[in-house]
């Protein structure tokens, strides 16, 4: 492993440097918007046919009718149970937590009425029908499953449809499993912008939905993207990405462990190390150097850390803070001896995991907040995946004959100073008398 890009706050070419880092662009090229334009197309005009050739095709299937791709419940509770039996109880563990703090996000209806007999109020209901995108063929992400499903399932989501694709027919256990736990209404054997598609248009076999949730390539992205407007969509999201905070007091071991956690994911994913101690980031750099040599995906994390990481020196924690504030990671390990002194001053970040015994790769699997989180700096503005995503608010209005006269008055006006005569008479028509 080649050394790691080295910054320092105080370098004069600093700020160019680590934009250059932190550049991502997420729009997919030409090519790949005509390549999934013409597929979602296919199946909005073809439906279950084109589902079926463009599977064939794309997947290296034999299918010779649309009902194949479906999978049965029971065809889900087999692979529960073909799974080891501490994989089945980590699934469940995992199921459980991740349950237990979505249940602490569900919002409720509320009403009140004011002085003048007017009842104002927002009613919650939950989204009625969603799809979960999987990743699927050799690619295993039971977690994916747990943390789209089971906020879905809290919220009271009525219909949960699966899409995960089977290249050569090759589906993986412990994703089943997971849908199995997660209580999926539907799982159908299909993916790519194929399966995007099928769940924003629906065919006679997938029903239409009316959000589309979960990771996916560059193909699936890009037809999010396109569907959006005629369905919601969670996010686009970009690279995984760890920050790590740390005072130059923890195992420089662990640090190395928790930077490749997410250099792992692929050769564009981002992990920084920001730290006030140019010999404990020496440290760390060794422990990398030794640590490599037991990973399988050596090579990608090598890739990641060469493209994108850094380890950065500042002079100060406050330094430190408004790097992260700058970055917005969506992966933050504040690894100091007080984590809640800092605390305060962090605005953007997507998890925020605190203290030196926290790993993110808990946050991953089974701490339970979700692991869903926005990436390339749209921490900023945007949040984990919750319950709140699969809910939707109404906004509730009831005049008492008094109200309207009151309220009316002041529309009335308003309206006519816009020029919308409808309006005014609208609201001067249910004037008390």
């Amino acid at each position: 492993m080649k050394a790691i890009n080295r910054l320092h706050i105080n370098d004069a070419d600093f700020d160019e440097r680590l934009e250059g880092l932190l550049a991502w662009e997420s729009v997919s090229d030409d090519e790949v918007a005509a390549t999934v334009a013409k597929i979602i197309n296919d199946v909005r005009v073809q439906g279950d046919s084109a589902l079926v050739e463009l599977t064939n095709q794309l997947d290296h299937r034999q299918l010779q009718s649309a009902d194949q791709l479906e999978l049965s419940q029971t065809q889900l509770q087999e692979a529960f149970e073909r799974v080891p039996s501490e994989s089945a109880q980590a699934l469940r563990t995992a199921a459980d937590r991740i349950t237990a703090f979505h249940q602490r996000q569900v919002s409720e209806s509320w009403r009140y009425e004011d002085q003048d007999g007017t009842v104002l109020g927002q009613r919650v209901t939950a989204i009625e029908k969603v799809g979960l995108y999987v990743p699927g063929g050799k690619a295993a992400y039971p977690s994916s499953v747990l943390m789209n499903a089971l906020p879905a399932k809290v919220a009271g989501v009525e219909q949960l449809i699966m899409v995960v694709p089977a290249p050569a027919g090759e589906l993986d256990d412990l994703v089943l499993a997971a849908a199995w736990v997660a209580q999926v209404d539907r799982v159908f054997t299909v993916g790519g912008a194929q399966a995007v598609a099928a769940l924003a248009y629906g065919t006679s076999l997938v029903p239409a939905v009316d959000k589309i949730v979960g990771p996916g390539n560059i193909y699936v992205a890009t037809a999010k993207r396109a569907v959006f407007g005629k369905v919601g969509i969670d996010m686009i999201a970009g690279p995984s990405e760890i920050c790590v905070v740390c005072d130059g007091k923890t195992d420089a071991r662990w640090i190395a462990a928790d930077l490749f956690s997410q250099a792992e994911h692929d050769e564009q994913a981002q992990a920084i190390l920001i730290c006030d101690d140019g010999g404990y980031i020496d440290e760390v750099e060794r422990a990398m150097h030794k640590l490599i040599e037991d990973m399988p995906r050596s090579n990608i994390i090598e890739a990641s850390m060469r493209d994108r990481g850094c380890a950065i020196q500042v002079d100060s924690m406050d330094q430190a803070v408004q790097l992260v504030n700058r970055i917005a990671p969506e992966h933050l390990e504040l690894s100091v001896a007080e984590p809640d002194a800092l605390l305060p001053e962090i605005r953007h970040a997507g998890a925020i995991f605190m203290g030196r015994y926290t790993a993110e790769a808990l946050g991953d699997y089974c701490a339970g907040p979700n692991h869903v989180l926005p990436t390339s700096g749209t921490a900023r503005f945007s949040s984990p995946l919750g319950v709140y995503d699969f809910q939707k608010r109404s906004s509730l209005i009831g005049c008492s004959a008094k109200g309207a006269s009151v309220l009316g008055k002041t529309a009335s006006i308003l309206a006519r100073g816009e020029g919308l005569v409808a309006h005014a008479v609208s609201a001067e028509a249910r004037f008390e008398s």
